[in-house]
């Protein structure tokens, strides 16, 4: 053991990489909390040792290489669905995207060493405000990128969300610093040397808090008049999602697990992203409608209506495109309202798009490189407006997010409209093993803090029906097909957080930040 220490404190670089990497395991799937507690003890020792600022923010800097590249490895997977770029660019672009996204913990540590370096008190509670401000940043800047929060670490199982049940009056990036300071509590026991009541209770607090069996929530009962819903998971793995030859397959799919159980009675038939190759949109020039079926847009539109029948609305995922004198010149990822008739009753745009997956920054001159964005084609998707409430009438005013949409906090729903509940339809197929479960656990984050029911459609899982508490009531594991049958939930009452965004998470931090302040003037005097 004596060892070991001796090597860490030797190693300082090596043992902030180890840190991070530690961190990393408290995330979906593998979810060791108790293992990401002992990284975050390392990270704050490290860099309070420091003896320069210089010091502490490369110990940030490396500790977010580790965490991050663990962390976002499923990313890798997804250049093995696509022929344009060798699949081992897959594990440079992984380091490539740790070695960006590490600088918002080297943010974070720096800050709160020049703000603490004199009180590991204060230095601890600096560190948990710091944190929530370089997450907050991580979200936004350079269009944003906000996968595994430490807030993901206080989630518990699908049945008790465990500590994530204070997000309605923290949001997540302000209970990532609190589980930052959890992890200081724990090292500021270790640091005193002393076993008397003050350590004890660095010790007793972060593990009640995370260790205690939270009760499980009543099950959300719906709302009067709700609507049914049918949600769908086909099954269709991504090599053949969009191979032409396999669209007539993948449809008999979708369709034959659509079947209402009540044929004729108020229905929600939910399916996924890419739910179906065929443009909807009527007013396409002659000759872009996709002939899998032999339809146009609408004969391929009374198809779905008959599939979902009367009395239901379909919402699927689709493609809709736009032109300039006859020629495409974009695209968007929509989701498309269907009705029992072929018509369509709203669309919605995804407007948070994945950069180098459905568009290619600075294309001009990265194409002639070679490179190319991952998702089949060689125009870009253009974003839609942002958060919007669809009004469906008797079925609901339903948010939708596309795909990784969902892991936006505070960038989810429209606050001036709220909506009954938000569909998540995503296809993870290239998510890898490690990304669904992550996807899944950020949704249910959302749901808490909004405190509203999420639906999720996948095309390969994980799908799931996500109460306003977090809880997961349903779901379709990955790579099954499956339908899960239901009502509507009803959402919450609207959560602080779900009024004022993510102003309360930097109240957190403020607080913190304050809390900082206080406790280096006490030990100055």
């Amino acid at each position: 053991m004596q060892r070991a220490l001796n090597l860490y404190r030797s190693y300082p670089w090596l043992a902030a990489l180890l840190c991070g990497a530690l961190a990393a395991t408290g995330f979906e799937p593998l979810h060791l909390w108790p293992v990401a507690l002992i990284g975050l003890v390392g990270l704050i020792d490290l860099v309070f040792r420091s003896p320069g600022g210089k010091g502490a923010a490369l110990i940030g800097w490396l500790f977010g290489v580790g965490n991050f590249s663990i962390g976002n490895s499923w990313i890798a997977t997804a250049f093995t669905y696509q022929a344009a770029m060798p699949a081992w660019l897959g594990w440079i672009a992984v380091v490539l995207l740790s070695l960006y996204l590490a600088a918002y913990p080297m943010f974070a540590v720096t800050a709160a060493w020049r703000l603490g370096r004199n009180s590991a008190g204060a230095f601890v509670a600096a560190l948990a405000g710091c944190w929530i401000v370089g997450e907050w940043l991580r979200s936004w800047m350079f269009t944003g990128f906000a996968w595994n929060p430490l807030a993901a670490l206080a989630l518990g199982s699908f049945t008790r969300p465990g500590l994530a049940g204070v997000l309605p009056l923290t949001g997540t990036y302000a209970l990532s610093g609190i589980v930052m300071l959890l992890a200081g509590s724990l090292w500021l026991a270790l640091h005193r040397g002393k076993l008397d009541w003050r350590g004890a209770a660095h010790v007793a607090v972060p593990l009640l808090l995370l260790v205690s069996p939270w009760p499980a929530p009543a099950p959300a009962q719906p709302a009067p008049d709700a609507p049914v819903f049918t949600l769908v998971q086909p099954y269709i793995p991504q090599e053949e999602l969009n191979d032409p030859a396999m669209y007539p397959r993948n449809f008999a799919r979708l369709a034959a697990l659509s079947a209402a159980l009540k044929p004729g009675s108020k229905r929600l038939l939910l399916w996924p992203e890419s739910g179906v190759p065929d443009y909807l949109r009527d007013g396409y020039p002659e000759g872009y409608y996709l002939d899998n079926f032999g339809a146009d847009s609408r004969v391929a539109r009374i198809r779905l209506g008959r599939v979902a029948g009367a009395g239901t609305v379909l919402l699927t995922g689709a493609t809709d495109l736009e032109f300039k004198d006859g020629r495409v010149v974009g695209a968007r990822n929509s989701v498309t309202a269907v009705d029992g008739g072929g018509d369509i009753v709203s669309s919605y745009a995804k407007a948070h798009l994945v950069p180098y997956g459905e568009y290619l920054p600075m294309r001009s001159l990265l194409t002639p490189l070679g490179l190319s964005r991952l998702v089949p084609g060689d125009i870009d998707f253009w974003p839609g407006p942002g958060p919007q409430t669809l009004d469906l009438g008797a079925w609901g005013k339903p948010g939708v997010q596309v795909c990784y949409e969902i892991i936006f906090s505070g960038q989810v729903s429209d606050r001036a409209k709220r909506p009954d509940f938000i569909f998540n339809p995503s296809n993870d197929g290239w998510f890898g093993a490690w990304g669904p479960p992550q996807h899944l656990a950020q949704a249910r984050l959302r749901a808490i803090e909004e405190g509203l029911p999420i639906l999720r459609a996948t095309t390969t899982g994980i799908s799931a029906v996500i109460e306003p508490s977090g809880v997961v009531r349903q779901f379709v594991p990955r790579h099954q097909a499956g339908r899960l049958d239901g009502t509507l939930p009803a959402a919450a009452a609207p959560t602080l957080f779900s009024k004022i965004g993510n102003l309360l998470a930097l109240i957190w931090a403020a607080a913190f930040l304050i809390a900082s302040v206080v406790a280096s003037r006490r030990v100055d005097s």
